[in-house]
């Protein structure tokens, strides 16, 4: 069991440094959590985040804290954020099949989530598996400050694995790291290529409808998410990193 913490720390870890070089955060804001196995912490439901004031490519695997979802800090140096707690814990205990949760403020589906009315088309290959996955909060709360607005925030997502949230960024969930990681990358870059589409004064071309999936179990059964992370963590080996210390 420790080692399957270890494990996940050294995974988390790395997702931290890819975002921080695919510019997936926003000065030391955003924060990413992972559920550890019950069995793993004598049955009681904890969970790794990062603390506060770490940028995310300087994150390392022994700088994540592991705290109970009543914001108790169990093992770890450094400040579990309010904001961070109220998102992360309340999708977590109203989502149990969210094992990771990936909130930040990337450019592309920030800036979508600005727009009045903003919806990902569905015009790009990717939307096929994308388009029944996103939900969409257009309501913006105020910064997430109490259990009110985390459950609020947790209940907009509802079944779906990303929310668009109204003037703030995104948030991304998934059983495991891997599969949060790659649907979120997958969900920036198609984001992109349509916001450069319409930036460049072209109409969306709309995919068929025969094409939409409507998959909504883990993103892997479908993409090689463990094999991108992997590919991250060579990159970052080979560079010398030190994210799994």
């Amino acid at each position: 069991m420790e080692e399957t913490e270890a494990e996940l720390r050294r995974d988390l870890a790395a997702v931290f440094r890819a975002m921080g070089e695919l510019g997936f955060t926003e000065q030391i804001a955003g924060h990413n959590s992972m559920m550890l196995p019950e069995e793993a912490t004598d049955g009681e439901a904890m969970f790794l985040i990062n603390p506060r004031g770490l940028h995310f490519s300087e994150v390392r695997a022994s700088d994540l804290l592991l705290c109970k979802l009543d914001g108790t800090v169990v093992r770890g140096e450094g400040e579990l954020r309010r904001v961070a707690f109220h998102i992360h814990a309340r999708i977590h205990l109203r989502h149990p099949g969210a094992r990771c949760v990936l909130h930040t403020h990337p450019q592309y589906l920030t800036a979508l989530s600005l727009i009045e009315g903003g919806r990902m088309g569905f015009a790009h290959q990717n939307d096929m598996a994308l388009s029944e996955r996103i939900a969409y909060d257009d309501e913006f709360g105020g910064i997430a400050l109490s259990e009110e607005e985390g459950d609020r925030i947790a209940d907009k997502l509802g079944d779906r694995t990303i929310l668009v949230m109204a003037n703030h960024g995104v948030t991304v969930v998934g059983p495991t790291i891997h599969d949060a990681f790659d649907e979120l990358y997958m969900a920036e870059q198609t984001c992109k290529y349509q916001m450069t589409a319409l930036a460049a004064g072209g109409t969306l071309r709309k995919l068929p409808e025969q094409f939409r999936m409507r998959h909504r179990g883990p993103w892997s059964d479908h993409f090689d998410a463990r094999l991108h992370l992997d590919s991250w963590r060579r990159r970052l080996d080979r560079a010398g990193s030190d994210y799994a210390q």
